[in-house]
């Protein structure tokens, strides 16, 4: 971190880094939450430089300022500076420093450590990875894909549901793949982000390994934050490709090898961080709405690049620093959503859906809004096409 010292500075917190790219709303989701400037990106960043040069002691407040960030990037498409795209960079830089040094919160400790116990970040038994996936095929070498599922779409329920769709629709689609089961390591996306370099590398290197030892040329992925890793983290992965799994979706729609029938819903698409502003996937999703009949796509005010975040990234999804308040960021998206006038808020990605979906029962929306992930709409549309056949 020292080597960022010299360049931490050159932040005179402009504030940009707080909104939307028209200024009409906070954008910023530990900001937004906390509304202290410290919690701002340009203020995190000065602490940061000044704890780096020994101005201020490390305390647990200090580390809650750090860890809260969710790493969305919208500090990085607002900034109007040429050093931007090492915002993040920084942040990790500082987390990976404290990790090194022991001085992490209490919460962020225990995500740490169940991965490294147990696998995943709840401490939930190794051997209960693939309790959800009876009658899924394993991978084998001669499969196209393997589907890595990852650690929410493994232990958490709305995750499962999704895995299990995809997995629904892959076969419809005539796609060649299979899942490691409970083989299945942590992909390393959230212990990269909140800085244990060492165990991501061991994560990294275990996936890598296995991948070759099932002679894997393609992977396709549930969650975004897994896309992300393998595709812009991973080194040693060699020819092997990376798809998130909209892609095989949209793929497979335009060969017809999945037909869609109508499906009257009006809909909004919240985009995920680690699919939009880490790896510029925006249309994909929505040619997928777009091309389900009757369905209409109202989106909110902020989107694609200017989205606003659920507040799950960086492990929040897990131990949530931005929670427990009417400001979280995933209560006001859903708030959001649901001023749109949109009957379904549409996710493409597992930790966004278990946000999400929590957030609309706080908030009382559970008979106004009904969340449900881009691949069961989907299933919904192509499943009417075979009741059709049936008849």
């Amino acid at each position: 971190m020292q080597e960022y010292t010299n360049q931490i500075h050159r932040c005179f917190r402009c504030g940009y880094c707080k909104f939307p790219n028209n200024f009409t709303d906070l954008n910023c989701p530990s900001y937004n939450r906390f509304r202290f400037e410290s919690f701002s990106t340009g203020g995190r960043l000065w602490l940061i430089w000044a704890w780096l040069k020994g101005e201020i002691e490390w305390s647990e407040h200090l580390a809650n300022i750090v860890f809260s960030c969710a790493t969305c990037r919208n500090c990085v498409e607002q900034c109007p500076m040429r050093f931007s795209d090492d915002i993040i960079d920084w942040i990790v830089g500082t987390r990976r420093d404290m990790v090194e040094k022991g001085l992490v919160l209490g919460q962020v400790s225990e995500f740490l450590d169940n991965i490294y116990k147990y696998g995943n970040p709840w401490g939930m038994p190794r051997n209960e990875r693939d309790t959800w996936a009876e009658g899924i095929d394993r991978h084998t070498p001669e499969d196209e894909y393997l589907f890595y599922v990852g650690c929410a779409g493994s232990y958490e329920p709305q995750g499962q549901r999704m895995a299990k769709t995809i997995n629904l629709l892959l076969k419809k689609g005539g796609i060649s793949f299979g899942i490691l089961g409970s083989e299945e390591a942590c992909d390393g996306n959230e212990v990269y982000y909140v800085g244990e370099q060492g165990m991501f590398q061991e994560l990294m290197n275990e996936n890598i390994q296995k991948f070759k030892d099932q002679y894997v040329n393609k992977v396709v992925t549930l969650s975004p934050h897994a896309f992300n890793v393998m595709k812009n983290k991973y080194s040693g992965l060699g020819d092997t490709k990376v798809f998130h799994y909209t892609h095989l979706l949209h793929e497979m729609i335009q060969t017809k090898n999945i037909q869609l029938n109508e499906v009257k819903a009006r809909v909004t698409y919240h985009d995920p961080c680690f699919l939009g502003r880490y790896n510029d996937v925006y249309d994909i999703p929505r040619e997928i709405l777009k091309s389900i009949p009757g369905l209409k796509l109202i989106e909110m005010d902020r989107n694609r690049d200017n989205s606003f975040c659920c507040g799950g990234g960086s492990g929040n999804f897990v131990f949530d620093l931005l929670g427990r308040s009417s400001d979280s960021p995933s209560r006001i998206r859903v708030r959001e959503a649901y001023d749109t006038g949109a009957e379904l808020l549409v996710v493409a990605c597992p930790s966004c859906y278990c946000m999400l979906d929590e957030a609309i029962k706080t908030e009382g929306l559970e008979d106004k809004l009904i969340i449900k992930d881009i691949s069961e709409l989907v299933k919904e549309s192509s499943k009417k096409d075979n009741d059709k056949k049936n008849k």
